[in-house]
This record gives structure tokens, C-alpha cells and sequence, in this order.
């Protein structure tokens, strides 16, 4: 089983930036990529952005060059860092680790824009 924590959550005005965490526990050493995904309120769940384990990285259009996405090996953690960040950026942001070639999520942690 692998186990995944989000923290980072939280309400920001338009233009300021925060930062997501994602700590990965369990049966981890078969990890693929880790990354994160976000559903906004009556919408899909879509991509935001993923990091393989050998450093190839992947953005959704929409939060390219704003967003930062990195991982600490040393810590099994992927991060996220959002800058610039926008009221259509407010969603549930879920980190989720590709093991094995099986997806696992976390629980998720509200992200709030406001203009």
C-alpha cells in the first residue's frame, strides 16, 4: 500500500503564490512519477503537472510558467510551487504517485483564489 499527505492548502487573493506538499509512505520503491491533479466544482479531474522519477517533467497549459512542480527523493515528496495564482486556479488539488504502474491519490486540499 502506499500512503500519500497534502498539505499546503489554503485561500490566497489573485497574483500571490502557494506552496503544496505531498508526502509519499508504504510500499514507495517502485515509483514512476508523482505529481498533482485538480477538480474544480462540477468539473473533471485534470492533469496540473507531473515529475517522473528521472526528472521529465509535464504542465497543463494552463498553470505552465507559473507553476513549479520538483521532488525531494531523499524525502519521497513532490512539491508544488504556484505562482501568479489565478480565481480559475481554485479547485481540490490531489497529489497522486504512479507505483508500479498503479495510481495512487491522496485525500486532496482545497485550493481558494479570490479576485
Amino acid at each position: 500500500q502506499v500512503q500519500l499527505v497534502e498539505s499546503g492548502g489554503g485561500l490566497v487573493q489573485a497574483g500571490e503564490s502557494l506552496r503544496l506538499s505531498c508526502a509519499a509512505s508504504g510500499s514507495i520503491s517502485g515509483i514512476n512519477s508523482m505529481g498533482w491533479h485538480r477538480q474544480a466544482p462540477g468539473k473533471q479531474r485534470d492533469l496540473v503537472a507531473m515529475r517522473t522519477t528521472g526528472g521529465t517533467t509535464h504542465y497543463d497549459a494552463s498553470v505552465r510558467g507559473r507553476f513549479t512542480i520538483s521532488r525531494d527523493g531523499a524525502k519521497n515528496t513532490v512539491n508544488l510551487q504556484m505562482n501568479s495564482l489565478k480565481p480559475e486556479d481554485t479547485a481540490v488539488y490531489y497529489c497522486i504517485a504512479i507505483v508500479d504502474g498503479r495510481p495512487y491519490w491522496g485525500q486532496g486540499t482545497q485550493v481558494t483564489v479570490s479576485s
